[in-house]
């Protein structure tokens, strides 16, 4: 039986700062941000197992878990990523002799505005992150790990998704500014088949992985902008994959230029210096674009050229955050005056700066 209090967890969103597209490349660096925007989780006690998805209204639908699946009573596909994510942590703690009591599960999101406009914060990997966290810590006998979050995450994400490169679920789990490699989605998929437990392949080394946290140097000033145009990343993944196969030089020599770009941000991290972390943001910017022409997609849109171009003009520099094509642009500034002339200067080129901070903490009870 539950306690009467119902459990809720928060999870972040994410923005991608460094490293885009060529994080899908083995031991390639990218860094992510969690951001103050949030999925909350709810999960109180009910004589029968109900799950609510507010943000689509889906409400009260019924489910249940056999066979070693969970099936949420709806034709809805969009609940497929929960469905997952509640198989993968079920599983889980029926493979450590956890059998959890009936509960209603409700999941409320943020991370778009109240009309409903998508910023790029990321949503499905925040959302697995949300009902993996909750079930686990209202069932697991002990606080479950960040780690613990993650890997159930990545592995129901990857499953569902069948491809990623997890830093979004990594961004939710771990919170804060993190430098990031991916598990790779296909050795992931192919681990997952392989391990005779869900336990087994949470607990072995995930050997392209990496996470470690960071931080921006204290006299750099991080603004984020909205171009108002929401973009496809998986689109614009399946475009640039395509240069991969049809020219692989260009694409060798674009996971050359950002590898380098990624390492000039991490030395300016390492070294406290805003100068060389402004340094890499350009020539990451330099690499996006390149590879979006050689690949025929506009990565970098006259909205976003404009949003990186202000940020040059007041002595800083901007990129596109994440996939491109729209959503958020990103830059860094040398001292707040100047952030806030650029806020001015992108509200006046219709441009709109974001209030986002970051998350210092993943998924946590509160």
């Amino acid at each position: 039986m539950l306690p009467d209090s119902p459990l809720m967890i928060k999870v972040p969103g994410k923005l991608m700062i460094a490293g885009e597209f060529a994080v899908l490349e083995e031991y390639q660096k990218l860094v992510v941000m969690a951001v103050d925007r949030f999925v909350f989780a709810t999960l109180k006690e009910s004589r029968e197992n109900r799950l609510s998805l507010e943000t689509f209204n889906l409400n009260d639908m019924e489910w249940h878990y056999e066979s070693n699946a969970v099936r949420i009573n709806t034709n809805d596909k969009r609940v497929q990523f929960v469905e997952e994510a509640m198989t993968t942590v079920y599983t889980y703690l029926k493979e450590n002799n956890i059998t959890p009591g009936p509960f209603h599960l409700s999941i409320r999101s943020e991370l778009d505005d109240a009309s409903g406009r998508k910023y790029g914060l990321g949503s499905s990997a925040a959302v697995v992150t949300s009902v993996v966290a909750a079930i686990l810590q209202r069932f697991l006998l002990k606080k479950p790990s960040d780690s613990l979050i993650f890997r159930l995450a990545a592995i129901s994400h990857v499953k569902t998704q069948g491809s990623g490169s997890g830093a979004d679920v990594a961004a939710s789990s771990y919170g804060g500014f993190l430098q990031y490699a991916s598990f790779q989605a296909d050795w992931l998929r192919s681990a997952y088949f392989e391990a005779e437990s869900i336990s087994e392949l949470v607990n072995r080394e995930w050997p392209y992985f990496h996470v470690q946290p960071i931080k921006l140097p204290e006299d750099l000033y991080m603004c984020v902008g909205w171009t108002g145009m929401p973009a496809s990343t998986q689109q614009l993944v399946q475009k640039i994959s395509r240069l991969k196969t049809a020219q692989p030089p260009l694409y060798k020599q674009f996971l050359s230029n950002s590898e380098k770009a990624v390492s000039i941000f991490l030395n300016g991290i390492n070294q406290e210096s805003p100068s060389l972390v402004i340094d890499g943001t350009k020539k990451n910017r330099q690499a996006l674009a390149e590879v979006g022409s050689h690949a025929g997609v506009e990565i970098e849109t006259p909205a976003l050229k404009t949003l990186c171009d202000l940020a040059e003009d007041y002595g800083g520099a901007g990129k596109p955050s994440g996939a491109g094509g729209g959503d958020c642009g990103i830059a860094f500034l040398p001292s707040r005056e100047k952030a806030e002339k650029l806020t001015k200067a992108w509200e006046q080129a219709g441009i709109k700066p974001l209030n986002i901070v970051t998350s210092q903490t993943g998924a946590i009870e509160i």
